[in-house]
């Protein structure tokens, strides 16, 4: 009676596995309509997944997006949660994959796929990336400079961050969610229109501390206090110096909501 409870148990723990396995192959899955394309960064291979924009004008150059996975995140996984290319198919969106980060809130062992939290963090490894796509962006599609965006989540928004005060000249607008904009780097950053989502119960990132990183946003770009209502619970902050801020501020936790990336998209697009 042992053994055949015991193989039953070993039985049950081989096919729980196998289910864990499957969904963790699903999850990590290049989603359809997506391509996974690869660049030799400081002698490291990177990789992204990119959505090609579908059936462009003819003579219209194409939006550019880089979107950002949070901390242990994949590039698979913020197709899925961001969905801009689904949103704006005819903008051209690359998800970059992150590599092992040590984390500023959890994973202190550095175990986990994410982003340089800095200007110089990591030796910019993640800055080079963004360099090396972009060229290869630009020479393979007829790509609007004057519209490239980029976008993140959590250590992606910090990632984010972190190009608006490096690459501020690259970037038309700015996509922050449920990260900080550190004081030290808003002062050599540049006045861009700027989305930034917000959960008010966020546990990882305290949301007193994301605003104080949104006020100081306000500040840099002349942008009113109190907004105006914008779109599905969205306020528009009018700047002085045309460098609008958008505030998503939802009730829930860290998550974005389900709809953020498609907002994000509406933003993107009012950029002219």
């Amino acid at each position: 009676m042992r053994t055949a409870r015991s193989f039953a148990l070993a039985l049950v723990i081989v096919i729980a596995g196998g289910v864990l396995l499957a969904q963790a192959r699903a999850q990590n899955a290049v989603p359809a309509g997506l391509t996974k394309q690869t660049w030799t960064v400081d002698g490291v291979e990177r990789s992204a997944l990119v959505a090609a924009p579908r059936t462009p004008a003819a003579g219209v150059n194409i939006p550019l997006v880089f979107v950002f996975h949070g901390h242990g995140g994949t590039s698979a996984q913020a197709s899925r949660s961001f969905r801009i290319h689904e949103a704006w198919p005819e903008a051209l969106v690359i998800y970059p994959q992150g590599l092992p980060t040590v984390g500023q809130v959890t994973d202190p062992q550095g175990n986990l796929p994410g982003w340089q939290h800095t200007p110089g963090g990591e030796r910019d490894r993640d800055l080079h990336l963004v360099d090396a796509m972009f060229a290869w962006a630009t020479k393979t599609f007829a790509v609007d400079r004057a519209r490239v965006f980029a976008a993140g989540h959590s250590n992606g928004g910090s990632m984010v961050y972190v190009l608006w005060a490096a690459q501020p000249e690259r970037f038309a607008a700015f996509a922050p969610s449920s990260s900080v904009f550190k004081l030290a780097q808003v002062t050599s950053a540049k006045p861009k229109p700027a989305f930034i989502v917000a959960g008010e119960v966020d546990a990882l990132v305290p949301f007193a501390t994301q605003q104080i990183s949104l006020r100081a946003v306000l500040r840099l770009n002349r942008a009113e206090a109190d907004g105006t209502d914008w779109a599905g619970g969205v306020k528009k902050h009018t700047s002085t110096v045309g460098a609008d801020v958008f505030t998503y501020i939802h009730p829930g936790g860290h998550p974005m909501p389900a709809d953020a990336g498609e907002m994000m998209a509406k933003f993107f697009k009012g950029i002219k």
